[in-house]
């Protein structure tokens, strides 16, 4: 699941309880995910006491939080203002820098929020601590160093406490985490999302009826505490995963749960981007798509929803809506693009070139935009380029065209996919490969001849195989069969034949039952007759061995027949 950011408040004296009471709201709606809610609370409060600066701060982290920075600079601006703790401000200018990667502003922002503290001040550091945690590329050892500034001045404060252990489970030191949010809760039992976080690891260590437990005695403190729900969400389409035989029950749970989840929010657009995500996960394409045209209505500039609608309507089947609506987030000004919404591109462009005819007789043939095919597979290789963790879903795409027999296109596809050597179909994907161009390239047409790059590349690819796997024993052979194909390239044929000689050798270390099998017996002639042909005209001994080797296998054979007459 993405880490959610969630930016802690604790408050300095606000002059009047009334303040202070509504700071606290604003800070329970921000813990809640209540983030509509908490900018209503402190829009009220910037009106009504503009002088404190640190009331504009904290509505600006809500802004960042929704990543609608342009707001979140307004209201820091303002802030630095104010007659009351305008210092706050400039860490939200920090943060805006370091998401711009300019690490220099930033910490120029920084030092000025930290010229006129106090000795017993430790909010700044808290803040600052808590920028480097949630920055777009979080640097947890900063914000360590930052927090334990302000654990040092107050170390029983549940906010320094909770950021402690966010920024060690950030790091992955699950037990220091374990315990900061333990200690934090305890500090506050007030500050639910400690509790919640210690669900979370409970969660990631696969207990999953401790989990449940865990955030179900949140409910049992606050029934609209949301989070918890989402976690429940979360922890059941996890154990899903763990669990097959009640995949589909825990599925359900999932989405009951996250459907009670955003009951509980304000219902935001950032809400509802949150389920839109989740429903990905969950591979609910038919909600996802309905829920991003609802998101449409209600912000028709949000970037995000276009991505979701470009994946509902690909896997919905809606190649021309999925392209559309893709390239339209793509072109938008500042998109953060991922690998796979190229990869969605990319699969649907694949998927479109291709048209299925029906024949009278009912079989079936294909025509196919090459063109658009191309430029589908280009925006694929951007994809994995971009996330590597992407190749791992090509091979399915790679296989429909090699079941279809397009053999270049499908190769096409392999070789995208075995551009990362980490992804889990690595083996498979180059087996495929390797196959693709065999197959491709075995008749061609009269007169054309295969290109020795092409050569090059399938046996990189079963070498690749081999590597992973030295007993595929196909892999061998079909590097033999590859070679052939070079007929008139002497090193090609040598290299043939030591392949053939490989194949023989690891199925034999198999034993008696793998060489009895039809399939291997029958590459054992192949084996033999094309050895034998090879030294026919260099040494007719070893020549006619390879055929006497065939035809005990198979004395019906007429090549090894012939070609034996042949030598006589």
């Amino acid at each position: 699941m993405n880490k959610l950011k969630i930016y802690s408040v604790a408050f300095l004296a606000l002059g009047t309880s009334a303040f202070a009471q509504d700071f606290e709201q604003a800070r329970k709606a921000i813990d809640a995910e209540k983030f509509d809610k908490a900018k209503s609370i402190l829009k009220t409060l910037t009106s009504n006491n503009p002088e404190e600066g640190k009331n504009f701060f904290i509505l600006g982290n809500v802004y960042l939080t929704q990543k609608i920075e342009d707001s979140a600079k307004i209201y820091f601006d303002k802030g630095l203002t104010a007659k009351k703790n305008p210092n706050f401000n400039y860490i939200g200018l920090g943060q805006l820098a370091l998401d711009k990667k300019d690490v220099v502003k930033s910490n120029e922002f920084f030092n000025k929020a930290q010229i006129d503290m106090k000795r017993k001040d430790f909010e700044e550091f808290l803040y600052i601590g808590r920028v480097y945690l949630n920055a777009e590329n979080p640097n947890y050892k900063s914000a360590l160093l930052f927090l334990n500034k302000a654990k040092a001045i107050q170390p029983n404060d549940a906010q320094v406490l909770l950021s402690l252990g966010d920024a060690f489970y950030g790091e992955g030191n699950i037990n220091e985490a374990y315990s900061a949010y333990r200690n934090a809760y305890d500090a506050d039992s007030s500050v639910l999302r400690a509790k919640l976080q210690l669900g979370v690891i409970t969660k990631g260590s696969k207990a999953f009826q401790e989990a449940k437990t865990a955030f179900e005695n949140i409910l049992s403190i606050d029934t609209n505490y949301g989070p918890a729900y989402r976690e429940l969400a979360e922890t059941y389409y996890v154990w899903s995963l763990n669990d097959k035989e009640n995949y589909a029950a825990y599925n359900k749970k999932a989405l009951d749960y996250y459907d009670k989840y955003l009951a509980m929010t304000d219902y935001s657009l950032d809400s509802r981007m949150r389920h839109a995500d989740f429903l990905i996960l969950t591979k609910d394409y038919t909600a996802l798509e309905k829920e991003a045209n609802e998101m449409k209505k209600l912000d028709k500039v949000n970037p995000r929803i276009l991505r979701y609608l470009g994946y509902s309507a690909y896997e919905n089947g809606n190649d021309d809506d999925a392209i559309k609506a893709i390239n339209e987030f793509l072109a938008t000004p500042n998109a953060k693009s991922i690998g796979r919404d190229y990869l969605y591109l990319g699969m649907a462009k694949t998927r479109k070139a291709l048209t299925t005819i029906k024949s009278s007789d009912g079989t079936d043939s294909y025509k196919l935009e090459q063109s658009l095919f191309n430029s589908g597979v280009a925006d694929m290789l951007k994809g994995v380029q971009m996330d590597p963790a992407m190749a791992n879903e090509l091979n399915d795409i790679g296989k429909k065209f090699f079941d279809i027999k397009l053999y270049n296109e499908a190769a096409a596809i392999y070789e995208v996919a075995t551009s990362n050597p980490n992804s889990q179909n690595f083996l498979y994907d180059n087996f495929y490969l390797g196959y693709a161009l065999y197959f491709g390239n075995v008749n061609l047409p009269q007169g054309q001849k295969i290109s020795p790059l092409v050569v090059e590349k399938a046996i990189k690819a079963f070498d690749n195989v081999i590597a992973v796997s030295p007993t595929t024993h196909d892999a061998y052979i079909y590097k033999a069969r590859i070679n052939s194909l070079l007929e008139n390239n002497a090193e090609a044929q040598a290299k043939m034949v030591t392949n053939y000689e490989e194949f023989i050798k690891v199925v034999t270390e198999k034993g008696e039952a793998e060489m009895a099998k039809p399939a291997n017996k029958t590459k054992f002639v192949e084996a033999y007759t094309n050895i034998g042909t090879y030294y026919a005209t260099t040494d007719k001994v070893k020549a006619k061995e390879m055929f006497q080797k065939a035809i005990a296998i198979d004395p019906t054979n007429e090549v090894a027949l012939a070609r034996l007459k042949a030598l006589k």
